[in-house]
């Protein structure tokens, strides 16, 4: 079968693998219908992060059941399904009280078993979710991502009427946008440099569009505010830059959730740090998209959002690819050579 396998630092192939096999139970194989690009992939082929040489690549994915395991109840062939990439020991002392996301062994596909970039691919039964008939893939393949963000707001105590403030807006940051919707946002502000996402952010429902280099993000926050700040304040962008600004744009008693992972040390100048104490501020730290019962909440409530419309994908996804094309675009994006929100492939088109 068509995969893309990682082999070392920018080191991606599209290569012919063995299909997967049952060999438990509780198997499922599934063809792979679509699969994105997540952040954590780029980074993965930047710089190595845990992984196995010539492992097959990705994570976000859905798919068609193709065959089941013996011991499978619940799915069948021809079903169609998203699922959690996630694996946790279900053993260790997070894990036992329930705070599987906080595993202390968890992985994901792609990284120390075979991912999403192929044809077919093999996960246990209890990771799949079954989808709405009316359920596009191209939707279902950002299942993963937005339970991401639903997890990092769940997180919180955020109340229906608080205005929330998203730094930065790639697809995470637009999928939080629509999210604090959900939960209730009366006002969201979009945060970013590039206009293209802002226009984007503006589409998928944020209130008010705030461009970082037109003057420092925490001033425009506080000029719109009225010097109050908002409620909440998500970081999805993983900046070193961001993660400090973020502080600066919460109220008095406010909240800040981080999500994005920045891959360099993060240095906070006094006047940020002086936020968190001066405006007793509560930090969230947000990570992974599973909670108890595994996979969690967070992955019905996307499926039932997705299906009634109010998370919208569509215009996130600026590209649609075959398989092939991957070594090449992977270099492109950390050559800056191209302008992407979310990357989708299809096996199916080579």
């Amino acid at each position: 079968m068509k995969t893309l396998n990682l082999y070392g630092v920018q080191d991606l192939r599209f290569e012919y693998s063995p299909e997967p096999v049952i060999q438990h139970p509780d198997d499922v194989i599934i063809k792979v219908k679509a699969v994105g690009i997540c952040g954590s992939d780029i980074s993965r082929y930047k710089k190595l992060g845990p992984y196995v040489k010539g492992m097959t690549f990705g994570h976000e994915f859905a798919g068609i059941v193709q065959e089941t395991g013996a011991g499978v109840k619940g799915f069948k062939a021809g079903d169609r399904v998203a699922a959690c990439p996630a694996f946790v020991c279900g053993e260790c002392e997070s894990c036992r009280r329930g705070a599987p996301s906080q595993c202390e062994k968890l992985t994901v596909m792609g990284a120390r078993h075979p991912g999403a970039y192929a044809e077919y691919v093999k996960l246990p039964s209890s990771h799949l979710i079954h989808l709405p008939d009316h359920l596009d893939f191209d939707t279902a393949a950002l299942v993963e991502p937005s339970s991401v963000v639903a997890h990092g707001f769940y997180r919180t105590n955020i109340k229906p009427g608080d205005e929330v403030a998203i730094a930065g807006v790639g697809s995470i940051g637009l999928l939080a946008v629509q999210w604090a919707k959900i939960f209730g946002a009366k006002k969201v502000y979009a945060i970013d440099i590039d206009d293209k996402k802002l226009k984007i952010a503006n589409k998928v429902g944020a209130d008010v569009l705030i461009h970082s280099m037109d003057s420092p993000p925490p001033e425009q926050i506080m000029e719109y505010t009225r010097g109050r700040g908002v409620d909440v304040a998500v970081e999805t962008a993983g900046s070193p830059v961001t993660s400090a600004q973020v502080l600066a744009l919460p109220r008095k008693g406010g909240k800040v959730v981080l999500m994005g992972i920045p891959y360099e040390d993060v240095h906070l100048d006094r006047f940020y740090f002086e936020k968190i104490v001066r405006n007793e501020l509560t930090i969230y730290g947000s990570w992974n998209a599973v909670s108890s019962p595994f996979p969690g909440k967070e992955w019905i409530t996307t499926l039932h959002y997705m299906s009634t419309g109010k998370i919208n994908v569509h215009p996130i996804i600026s590209h649609r690819l075959a398989l092939s094309e991957g070594p090449d675009v992977f270099k492109k994006i950390i050559n800056k050579e191209m302008e992407y929100a979310k990357i989708l492939f299809y096996p199916e088109l080579d």
